[in-house]
């Protein structure tokens, strides 16, 4: 203002004032701007008290209120917006939708709080720009703003605290604190709220204050500016009676080239204020800066940060550290020759070019969206399955449809069966392209207890060996660059259900799975159940009976150990070894006995064989009405190569053993052919389209 006021031949200056500058209790600061002979074109009262965020938010928005007129009236060229104060956010906003042009100081800078945000809006909002120091003006080109409206002057302070250095400063020292005072054995103390923290940014006055009474040097304190939660600090200073302290002077505001002679020689100064990080640091001034409102500041060696300043013996330790210490004098901010290297820039400015922002994009690749193939490209997961025989991956589309599937024999060992994993899920990656497909992402089924947050195997079935603890999430996703979701086996299955099978649409329903083992899983309320353990669903684990044949869990009378593929298949082999297997009709082969071969005999009449499903079926049946008087699901799907043996078989158990009010229960057989690698695909083109991971 001054370097503008001082060439007054080529500019016309009008000074507008809000904000605090009008505020008793902050010093009635418009006073000082008057005093510097400056006339004040207008006054506008924009602060409504409170100081707390509400009122934050209500004093940019009264200033919106009142700023139209002032600016029609005043019909600036340029406007010169300076900082990061929410009321500067007003002005900045005020002036773009005027189409006034806007001169931001100081932007470009990077420290803690809200204020970080307002500095960064107020940039997108101005036309031109000039910072201080050489890292702000590479932020304001990463931020787009066109370089040769960028200005790097240093500063503008600086011009007038170096000037002022070598002045007579015992006069002001005496005023502030008291006549028997000497340079360097005083503090200054500037502490202001953290509006993103005040609760916390309280309580470190509050140490700050009580470190200061132990510590025992005279200190000058000023009160905090108008931010939400001043006025919780102003209690703590009152509460602790730092205004009547002999030690303490406290006020409200002190003229600028005073205040950098008490800074200048002061033995410290304490505190989250800028002009510890700037200006403090020209003159080499100790400086203790406390908590997060100014992090990302550059800094000379004279700051010591308390970053985490959460007890009053951490801060006596900074005092005693850094009180009395003299430092170099540091020039980051500044060389004292801002002011006429922004009066060089403002005559430059053109007020006829177009006042439409331009911004400077790096070069991305070329956008291919507009190509026809990539238009009509299918989108499609990448489904792996892992069964206790193969190892099965596909490619699957979003209407449920197999393009391809890979098949091969599950390796016995963990390092071969990750390799196999990957070289599978690789080359399926790459055929995509070829069937022009998008892969969304790669679903994994595995049988076992698994942590899908986490995408760890915990836990497997004695089918799929060395298959424990597994991180089968991290080496898919780095190998793929694709985002991963598993499950296991059984809990795909209702997922495949759910979007594209019998319980598309149904709230509550229950999958059983009868192959080699039984599983399941249960959807309740639209979502599956993992429970807390993540071996919800083990249906297969229910007891039906307290002394029945002995179950792979270790158990004896779980559902699978009557009606799952290996119990089948035991039974069979006793039927075939006391000769009572074997019917007219049936091939003999070779190989072992198997489940299949107790389906067929029981098919031809085999009355033994027929007894053996019979029972299989009722142990099903009992587990089945165990699992509608719990979750009380509207449908039961069965699925499995032997699902369609049982069905019968479990409809009259629910109609014999069933509540009443259960028995409504509908049970079908599941249509799906691969239940597994739906589920794992359903698990990709539901969240993936949703863009969640």
């Amino acid at each position: 203002m001054f370097g503008i006021k001082e060439q007054s031949d080529g500019f016309d200056l009008k000074v507008v004032v809000l904000g605090s500058h009008l505020i008793d209790d902050y010093g009635n600061t418009y006073r000082m701007i008057e005093q510097d002979d400056f006339d004040i074109n207008t006054r506008l009262h924009t602060i409504v008290r409170g100081e707390d965020e509400a009122a934050m938010v209500e004093s940019v928005g009264l200033a919106l209120v009142k700023l139209p007129d002032v600016l029609n009236r005043l019909q600036p060229d340029v406007m010169i917006v300076h900082g990061d104060r929410f009321d500067a956010l007003a002005v900045a906003t005020s002036a773009a939708l005027m189409n006034i042009r806007i001169l931001h100081i100081e932007g470009g800078e990077v420290s803690g709080t809200i204020d970080d945000s307002i500095r960064h809006a107020i940039t997108k909002l101005a036309h031109y720009h000039v910072c201080c120091t050489r890292s702000a003006e590479q932020h304001l080109i990463a931020m787009c703003e066109e370089h040769d409206r960028i200005l790097l002057s240093g500063c503008p302070s600086y011009d007038k605290l170096l000037s002022a250095h070598s002045k007579d400063y015992m006069g002001i020292l005496q005023t502030w604190l008291c006549e028997d005072v000497k340079s360097r054995e005083y503090i200054v103390a500037l502490q202001h709220p953290v509006t993103t923290n005040i609760k916390h940014s309280v309580k470190m006055f509050e140490f700050t204050l009580d470190a200061l009474i132990t510590f025992g040097k005279r200190t000058l304190i000023l009160f905090p500016n108008i931010d939400a939660g001043s006025k919780e600090m102003v209690r703590v200073m009152r509460k602790k009676g730092i205004e009547k302290n002999p030690n303490f002077h406290a006020v409200k505001h002190i003229p600028f080239e005073q205040f950098i002679q008490l800074v200048a020689h002061a033995g410290l100064m304490i505190g989250n204020s800028s002009c510890g990080v700037r200006e403090a640091g020209a003159f080499g001034t100790p400086v203790i800066n406390l908590g997060t409102r100014q992090t990302g500041r550059e800094t000379g060696e004279n700051v010591l940060h308390v970053r985490n300043a959460d007890s009053q013996n951490k801060i006596i330790q900074a005092l005693q550290l850094q009180f009395g210490k003299l430092y170099p004098c540091s020039k980051i901010y500044g060389d004292g020759n801002a002011v006429p290297r922004i009066l060089k820039f403002l005559k430059s400015i053109d007020i006829a070019e177009p006042l439409q922002k331009k911004f400077c994009f790096p070069p991305v690749k070329e956008c291919s969206s507009q190509d026809i193939d990539h238009i009509l490209e299918i989108q499609c997961a990448l489904a792996v399955d892992l069964g206790g025989t193969n190892l099965r991956v596909a490619i699957i589309d979003m209407k449920g449809e197999i393009m391809k599937k890979y098949v091969q024999s599950n390796p016995k060992t963990y390092k071969e069966r990750i390799e196999l994993i990957l070289k599978m899920c690789t080359e399926a990656a790459a055929e995509s392209v070829n069937l022009n497909c998008r892969i969304l992402g790669v679903g994994v089924s595995t049988g076992g207890r698994v942590n899908p947050g986490e995408g760890v195997v915990l836990h497997s079935t004695k089918l799929i060996q060395e298959w424990v603890c597994v991180d089968l999430r991290t080496p898919i996703s780095d190998a793929l660059h694709l985002p991963v979701w598993m499950d296991n086996d059984g809990n795909c299955a209702a997922l495949a259900e759910k979007k594209f099978g019998r319980g598309k649409g149904v709230e509550c329903f229950v999958v059983i799975i009868t192959g080699t083992g039984i599983g399941g899983g249960i959807i309740h309320n639209n979502e599956l159940i993992h429970g807390s353990m993540f071996c919800a669903a083990e249906l297969g684990h229910i007891m039906v009976s307290l002394d029945g044949p002995e179950c792979t869990c270790g158990s004896k009378g779980c559902i699978e150990a009557y009606a799952s593929g290996v119990a089948l298949q035991r039974e069979a082999k006793r039927l075939h070894d006391e000769d009572l297997l074997m019917m007219d009709g049936m091939s003999k082969s070779g190989g072992a006995v198997s489940a299949i071969d107790l389906v067929c005999a029981a098919k031809l009449g085999n009355v033994e064989a027929q007894k053996v499903l019979k029972t299989a079926s009722c142990a099903l049946g009992v587990g089945i009405v165990n699992i509608l008087h719990t979750v009380n699901p509207s449908l039961v799907v069965l699925s499995g190569v032997l699902a369609a043996h049982y069905e019968d078989g479990v409809k009259e158990v629910i109609a014999q053993r069933a509540l009443p009010s259960a028995r409504a229960v509908d049970v079908v057989v599941s249509g799906l052919a691969e239940p597994a690698l739906l589920g794992a695909a359903s698990m990709v083109l539901d969240y993936g389209t949703r863009r969640t991971y």
